[in-house]
């Protein structure tokens, strides 16, 4: 990591209709203030603007909760038609609460809902539809960061997909990285000298984490309309891993 880091959100980026190409619009996002992408940049873009290019709207009249949905929603205050999504996207119930159910979502990570959204959505009220993450959101960012090393000319490029969550001993929400290309995201320090000399030993740094988290502070969370943050100076490690060296192995996992 550099000693210094520019974090810029992109000026008067549209809304995302399905089937929008992102590229054009960060492109002329770029434009609008005057920034030219360089050798090393970062771009951290919210998972929702991706979700909604890829038109992963799901609408409540298309589901039928089955029998488990229901008996689930009725223990956390949830329309049942929401539970089985939450269900259809995970790959298990962890714990559950009234207005919170977590899952380890199907792309592996323990999430609060799976991830699906309702804010800063329109929608019918006689037909609700929420948001969901993206299919696969590794190959999102790798197909982003490869269109966008086409149009400008830029040969090394990061990208990152970030959602927001909560942790565990904490409270609050920040940005994590759901989705990554270009960069590795997890630096293992393991085995460096300390000031001291000592040998680390477990030092790993979630690098797409921080970055996500960093240029969470500019994105908001309610109305500030500003999905996509350009990160300058990380200095990152140029690979072609994507985000899964970020998820704890079950095994060594101390909360499931």
């Amino acid at each position: 990591m550099g000693n210094k880091l520019e974090i810029t959100a992109l000026p008067d980026f549209p809304l995302v209709e399905p089937g929008d190409n992102l590229v054009p619009l960060i492109l002329a996002s770029l434009e609008k203030a005057q920034i030219t992408l360089t050798e090393g940049d970062c771009l951290v873009l919210a998972q929702k603007i991706v979700s909604k290019s890829e038109n992963r709207y799901a609408y409540f009249d298309d589901v039928e909760p089955g029998q488990e949905a229901q008996d689930l929603a009725e223990q956390v205050h949830k329309d049942p038609r929401l539970v089985q999504l939450i269900l259809d996207e995970s790959n298990e119930v962890m714990k559950h609460r009234p207005g919170a159910v977590i899952v380890e979502h199907r792309l592996g990570y323990v999430h609060a809902n799976a991830g699906i959204d309702q804010s800063n959505i329109s929608s019918e009220a006689d037909n609700p539809r929420v948001l969901l993450l993206p299919i696969d959101p590794d190959a999102s960012a790798a197909a982003l960061g490869e269109q966008l090393q086409r149009a400008t000319g830029v040969n090394q490029l990061s990208i990152v997909i970030s959602d927001s969550a909560g942790r565990a001993w904490r409270n609050g929400i920040m940005g994590f990285a759901i989705g990554t290309a270009g960069f590795e995201p997890v630096v293992d320090e393991v085995g460096k000298q300390d000031l001291f000399g000592r040998p680390l030993e477990v030092t790993q740094i979630a690098v797409a984490d921080e970055l996500a988290a960093a240029a969470s502070l500019l994105m908001g969370q309610a109305d500030r309309a500003a999905p996509v943050v350009l990160i300058r100076g990380a200095d990152l490690n140029p690979s072609d891993s994507g985000s899964r060296a970020l998820i704890r192995e079950r095994e060594q996992d101390l909360f499931r």
